[in-house]
C-alpha cells in the first residue's frame, strides 16, 4: 500500500463523514490527491462507491499495519526539571489540569492501543497506582541511575516490535497516535529559524537521512517514534550488541539509531507548530501553563516563599547547578536576588548531622567566612543560600591561592567554639564500613589490610593527642568560591565538626590532588612558618585517614547506585601512599626518622 493511500484510508477508519477537504487536512495531503486517491481506493474496493465510508476489504486492508503496543518511557531524573523532580517523577506533574502520563495513556487507548508499558526507575513507586487506575503493565529499569534512556528500551526489548516509543512527559494538545501506522517514524515539527533541537535531513518519501544537533528552517525531532517490526528487529540487535560498550552508558536511544542511521528506513511524521509540547524546564512550562507553579504540589516552592517571603509566582530563572556527591542544588531568582535551593541527596540523612551543619553554617557566617547562608532546616536538610554570581572555583595549584585557603583554614581553627558533633576520619569510616557491611561482606582485594593499617596508625595519632577545634572537613577547591570582587567563601558545612585542625588540611591535599611538595607548601601557609618534622608528619597521617574515609564513603555510595568516578581510586590512592610513607616515619628506625627530620629543617631554613 502507498503512502497516500493508507493516509487516506487511515483518517477514514476514524471517521465516515468527513468531506474531502476535512481528510485533505488530516491526512496533510492536497485536496486533488485526497480526490485521485478516493478513486484509486474506490477502484480497489476499499472503499465505498459514493461514499468516504472504508469497506470490510478497506479495514482487512490496513489490519498489517496495526500498532501492536506502546512503550513510555518513565524512568530518568528529568534533572533540568529543578526542585520539583527532586520531589517527584515530571511524568506525573499536573499540567492545565491533567497529569502528564495519564493523558498520554487516556490519547493512546482512545486510539484503540491497549497494550502499554510503562517504564521506570527513579521515584517509581509514584508509578504503580497506573496498573489498576489505567490497567498498564510495569518495567523496571534497575540502570536508569547509570545510563540514559536506552537501557530503558533494553529492559522492554522483547516487547519491541510495531511499538509507539513514548516520553512520560510529553503533552499532545491534539492525539498524535493512530491505530494503524505504515512504517518507522519520527515525531517533527519544523523550526522557522535556528534552533538547537535535533534536526533531520529528509530524503526521498520524507526518509531520514541524516540527524544534527542545531539548525536553520528545519525539521526537528520531538515527541514520540514508531518502530515498525523491521526497524525493532535492527534495533534490538545494535542495543544488545553495543550495550556493554562504555561509550553506550551516556547515549539516548535516538543516537543508537543516528550512530547507524543507513540500517534504518525512518521517515518523518510532521505535525503543527505548538501541537507538540516538550518542557525543558519550570519556565519553559509556566509559558504553557502560567497557573502551573502556583498549582504544583512541591515542598520546594513553599519552603522557598515561607523563607524568602515572596509568592510562588515570583519564583524564576530555575535551573540546576553543578550536582555534588551528596546533594541536589538549582538557581532561582526572585525580585529580592538570586539564590541556591538544596535538596539533600538520597541516604545522607544516615550520613550528615545536619543540626550540627545549622550550627557551623551559623558561625562561619559570623565569622565573614560563608555569609552566603540564609536558612537550613536541620531535621530534613534543605537549605536555602545567596547565589554568588560571575564565581570562580579556587586554583589549589596557584600559591597565592592555596596560601589564601590555608589562612582561611586557620582563621576557622582560632576561633574558639564548641558544638556536639565530633568528626574522627578513624570514626567516620568505620561508620561507612558498617554501612557497607550490611549489604554482605567487604570482599575488595587489600580492603582488610588497608584497614588494618589505619587502625595502626589512629592508634599512634591518638596517643599523641593534640588540639580540637571546629573544622570544616569537606575542605577542597570546589567548596572555595571567588566572587567577582575577589572575595574568598568556604560553602556546604555538611560534615563540620570538632576535630583535629589536621582534617582540613588531609581533605584539601587529597581531593586537590596536591603533590607532596604542595601539602608541605600547604602546611607552611596555614602556620606561617616552614612546619617541624613532628608537624609534618602529624599533618601527613590526616592525608592517610582523608583519602581512606572518603574511599569507604565511596564504596557505599557505589553500593547504593551512585557513579562516584575517577574519585574512588583518587582517594585509594592517596590513603595508600600516605598510609606507607606515614607509617614508615612513626615506626621506623630512629636514624631515617632523624635523617627525615634534619631533611625538612634543612628545606625549611633555605626558604
Amino acid at each position: 500500500m502507498n503512502i497516500r493511500s493508507f493516509e487516506v484510508l487511515t483518517v477514514l477508519a476514524g471517521r465516515s463523514d468527513l468531506t474531502q477537504r476535512e481528510i485533505a487536512q488530516e491526512a496533510r495531503m492536497s485536496l486533488g490527491s485526497v480526490s485521485s486517491t478516493l478513486a484509486e481506493l474506490r477502484a480497489d474496493g476499499f472503499v465505498e462507491q459514493g461514499a468516504n465510508k472504508v469497506t470490510d476489504a478497506g479495514r482487512a486492508a490496513l489490519e498489517p499495519y496495526r500498532v501492536q503496543n506502546a512503550i513510555i518511557l518513565a524512568a530518568g531524573l528529568s534533572s533540568r526539571f529543578v526542585p520539583i523532580s527532586y520531589e517527584k517523577p515530571k511524568g506525573i506533574l499536573t499540567v492545565r489540569g491533567e497529569v502528564l502520563i495519564e493523558r498520554q495513556i487516556r490519547q493512546l487507548k482512545e486510539a484503540g492501543i491497549d497494550d502499554i508499558t510503562v517504564v521506570v526507575g527513579y521515584k517509581k513507586e509514584y508509578f504503580f497506582y497506573l496498573e489498576d487506575e489505567f490497567d498498564v503493565k510495569l518495567v523496571v529499569n534497575e540502570d536508569y541511575a547509570t545510563r540514559n534512556n536506552h537501557s530503558s528500551l533494553m529492559a522492554v526489548r522483547e516487547l519491541l516490535g510495531r511499538t509507539y516509543i513514548c516520553s512520560s512527559d510529553d503533552y499532545f494538545t491534539e492525539n498524535p497516535f493512530r491505530p494503524y501506522e505504515l512504517k518507522a517514524s519520527y515525531a517533527a515539527q519544523y523550526a522557522d529559524g535556528p534552533t538547537e533541537e535535533w534536526c533531520m535531513e529528509v530524503g526521498a518519501k520524507g526518509r531520514i537521512k541524516s540527524v544534527t544537533i542545531g539548525g536553520d528552517h528545519a525539521w526537528y525531532m520531538i515527541g514520540h517514534a514508531f518502530f515498525d517490526e523491521a526497524f525493532s528487529a535492527r534495533f534490538v540487535e545494535i542495543l544488545e550488541a553495543e550495550y556493554a560498550l562504555p561509550q553506550t552508558l551516556p547515549k539516548l536511544w535516538e543516537e543508537l539509531y543516528v550512530d547507524h542511521i543507513k540500517d534504518f528506513d525512518m521517515v518523518i511524521r510532521t505535525f503543527d507548530a505548538d501541537s507538540i509540547w516538550e518542557f525543558d524546564s519550570i519556565d519553559d512550562l509556566r509559558e504553557f501553563d502560567p497557573l502551573f507553579i502556583e498549582n504544583v504540589d512541591s515542598e520546594a516552592f513553599e519552603n522557598i516563599s515561607k523563607v524568602l517571603g515572596c509568592s510562588r509566582s515570583e519564583i524564576r530563572d530555575i535551573y540546576p547547578l553543578k550536582q555534588g556527591l551528596t546533594n541536589l542544588s538549582c538557581h532561582f531568582a526572585i525580585d529580592a536576588g538570586e539564590y541556591v535551593y538544596r535538596h539533600p541527596g538520597i541516604g545522607t540523612e544516615r550520613l550528615i548531622d545536619r543540626a550540627a551543619e545549622v550550627v557551623a553554617q551559623q558561625v562561619a557566617k559570623d565569622l565573614g567566612i560563608d555569609d552566603t547562608f540564609i536558612f537550613e532546616d536541620p531535621d530534613t536538610g534543605w537549605k536555602i543560600s545567596r547565589f554568588i554570581p560571575d564565581c570562580r572555583q579556587l586554583d589549589p595549584h596557584d600559591d597565592a591561592q592555596l596560601a589564601r585557603a590555608m589562612q582561611m583554614a586557620a582563621k576557622l581553627h582560632a576561633e574558639t567554639v564548641e558544638m556536639d558533633r565530633t568528626f574522627d576520619f578513624f570514626e567516620e569510616s568505620k561508620k561507612y564500613e558498617q554501612a557497607l557491611l550490611a549489604k554482605g561482606p567487604i570482599d575488595v582485594p587489600g580492603y582488610a589490610q588497608m584497614a588494618e593499617k589505619v587502625a595502626r596508625l589512629h592508634d599512634i595519632i591518638k596517643a599523641e593527642g593534640g588540639k580540637r577545634c571546629l573544622t570544616h572537613n569537606d575542605f577542597f577547591y570546589l567548596n572555595l568560591l571567588l566572587d567577582a570582587d575577589d572575595e574568598l567563601y568556604l560553602i556546604d558545612w555538611e560534615y563540620a565538626g570538632m576535630a583535629d585542625p589536621a582534617n582540613d588540611l588531609g581533605t584539601f591535599t587529597v581531593t586537590c590532588e596536591l603533590s607532596e611538595e604542595e601539602a608541605e607548601r600547604a602546611l607552611e601557609h596555614y602556620l606561617g612558618r616552614p612546619p617541624t618534622f613532628e608537624e609534618k608528619r602529624h599533618c601527613f597521617a590526616f592525608i592517610a585517614f582523608a583519602g581512606w574515609c572518603w574511599y569507604v564513603w565511596s564504596l557505599v555510595k557505589e553500593s547504593e547506585g551512585d557513579c562516584v568516578g575517577e574519585w574512588l581510586y583518587i582517594y585509594y590512592n592517596y590513603s595508600k601512599a600516605y598510609l606507607a610513607k606515614v607509617l614508615d616515619w612513626y615506626e621506623g628506625d630512629s636514624s631515617e626518622v632523624a635523617r627525615s627530620e634534619s631533611d625538612a629543617v634543612e628545606k625549611g631554613s633555605s626558604r
